[in-house]
């Protein structure tokens, strides 16, 4: 008997991804270390758009991109860290932090996207190599000269809507 086929692909089980961006990324990225470590549900993809990869806010993309950059700024990451975590401490667990997993492995290929001048810039760069290093399939793009929030710039901003393809393309790849 062959497999019964699913007519609504958003209800296949077999069918699943995960995106977000910004604090989206970040409970993205979590979710698909806690489906892996689970063994269900099996993503086919996350879909990281500059996520925030690590709380403490240690990266070097926050004291170069800090101030005038748009409106996430050094300040404002921090109002959202004490707002988010119940003590500075909790910044160092990965399910806050995704960047501390102590392992990759087996989780999820993935998409992440990056703003050249966003105070998150260097948390999806290495979240993207850490995926990498641990073997996961991931494509990394980051875009020049843009600011954090610039996937919802359409239809002003070309690269936004050229980011949402390449969003767009990865679930179409992993859903074929």
């Amino acid at each position: 008997m062959a497999p019964r086929q699913c007519r609504e692909p958003w209800r296949c089980p077999d069918r699943l991804g995960v995106h977000g961006d910004s604090a989206g990324a970040n409970l993205a990225a979590v979710v698909a270390l806690l489906a892996r470590d689970a063994g269900r549900p099996k993503l086919r993809l996350q879909s990281l758009v500059y996520p925030v990869g690590d709380y403490t806010l240690s990266g070097a993309s926050y004291e170069k991109y800090g101030q005038g950059y748009g409106v996430l700024t050094r300040e404002a990451m921090a109002w959202f860290a004490r707002h988010y975590l119940r003590s500075p401490a909790d910044a160092e667990d990965w399910r806050a932090s995704p960047l501390r997993a102590p392992n990759f492995a087996g989780v999820a290929p993935a998409i992440v996207i990056t703003a050249e001048c966003d105070v998150l810039h260097d948390d999806g760069e290495s979240y993207a190599e850490a995926l990498r290093r641990a073997g996961v399939p991931v494509e990394y793009r980051e875009y020049p000269g843009m600011i954090h929030g610039f996937l919802g710039m359409v239809p002003g901003v070309d690269d936004a809507m050229n980011a949402q393809r390449h969003v767009w393309s990865a679930f179409k790849r992993a859903f074929a």
